[in-house]
């Protein structure tokens, strides 16, 4: 997998979002969430992607819009390493749920934790 976050890769149907919080399963690492469901896609793409903020918890925009910045760029520098031994597609929505501002460290580590702990419930082959 490419260092790449393309267009084809983010979540963006309102459907396939709907049914993903409807249908989908969860696993958390503080201050990430993460909501996943199996699905199938038209396109030859392995996982789809959405990351969210919570205005409730994070007032200011600017604030969130980082957030959201930083979350994207930890998936899209480590998600060759998540997703090696995926084989079904997924569809994925990334929230974060803490109250402070994080580094970019601290949300790639608990990103790591997070997709280690999602590969972790995933049936063996």
């Amino acid at each position: 997998m490419a260092f790449s976050y393309n267009k084809n890769e983010k979540l963006k149907s309102k459907k396939l979002i709907d049914q993903l919080f409807n249908n989908g399963r969860s696993v958390s690492v503080y201050p990430l969430r993460l909501v996943y469901m199996p699905t199938v896609f038209e396109n030859n793409i392995l996982a789809k992607t959405g990351v969210s903020v919570s205005k409730k918890l994070v007032k200011n925009a600017v604030d969130r819009n980082r957030i959201k910045r930083l979350l994207r760029e930890a998936y899209r520098l480590n998600k060759s390493h998540f997703f090696n031994s995926l084989t079904t597609q997924h569809a994925f929505m990334i929230l974060y749920i803490g109250k402070e501002k994080p580094t970019l460290n601290q949300i790639e580590t608990s990103m790591a934790l997070l997709f280690e702990k999602f590969s972790n419930k995933l049936p063996k082959k």
